[in-house]
């Protein structure tokens, strides 16, 4: 019964502590919309990576998760039938839109944790969002991720591998992992950031159900995932 208990405050303190690390990542990245594009201009390797796009199976109605500033969206749009471009940072979206005229995307305000489409998609695509889902909510996602998809359709990611790790600040305390960010102004902020390995998701999405493929690409990873068979 002790043993229990205690299972079950630990459980409920890891959530609590999980909450308020991404109420801190939400308020870095509406506190940091401005430069939130700074890595594409400066980082050759982000650059190259936009152009992946044009080799991944993305088709009919997409839907994009953690859009960002839509760096990403106008190229799924090229490709798409619609798109329709989630995050849950009114400020980022406000770029997003500025950015991209494409009359066949939608932006949407919502909290990734809890919104969920009144339909399907045939592409389901993040960039840059998996790192920032904790460890324990993985399943969940994939489940909900997996209810998103229409029949046939893929999930497709992008993502920091191990090897972004180095030019982080990563910090070992907490239940969590996460990374300490800074802004110009010297505000300091907690991010979730899992650093998932090529090899590992491919096996733990595997064990989920889902038929996978994940490669390396240089510090990034890309993957392309059909859901597990049967109702979801």
């Amino acid at each position: 019964m002790h043993d229990h208990q205690w299972s079950e405050d630990t459980q409920a303190t890891r959530g609590t502590e999980e909450d308020a690390l991404l109420a801190e990542q939400l308020a870095y990245y509406r506190a940091g919309a401005a430069v939130y594009d700074r890595p594409y201009a400066e980082r050759a390797a982000l650059q190259r990576l936009l152009t992946a796009v044009d080799d991944l199976p993305v088709v009919g109605d997409v839907l994009e998760l953690a859009c960002g500033t839509g760096q990403w969206t106008s190229l799924l749009a090229a490709r798409a039938r619609s798109v329709t471009a989630v995050d849950a940072s009114a400020e980022v979206l406000a770029i997003a839109r500025a950015r991209t005229p494409s009359p066949n995307v939608q932006f949407l305000q919502a909290d990734l944790f809890e919104w969920r489409p009144s339909r399907r998609y045939d592409t389901v695509f993040f960039a840059f969002w998996l790192s920032h889902v904790p460890p324990t909510r993985l399943p969940d996602f994939w489940n909900s991720v997996a209810a998103m998809l229409a029949p046939g359709g893929k999930a497709i990611f992008v993502d920091d591998g191990p090897g972004a790790a180095a030019s982080e600040e990563v910090l070992t305390e907490g239940p969590v992992p996460a990374v300490l960010r800074r802004l110009d102004d010297g505000s300091e902020y907690r991010v979730v950031k899992v650093f998932h390995d090529a090899g590992t998701l491919a096996r733990d999405l595997t064990a989920l159900g889902w038929s996978v493929r994940v490669r390396p690409s240089g510090e990034n990873l890309i993957g392309i995932a059909g859901p597990p068979a049967g109702p979801t």
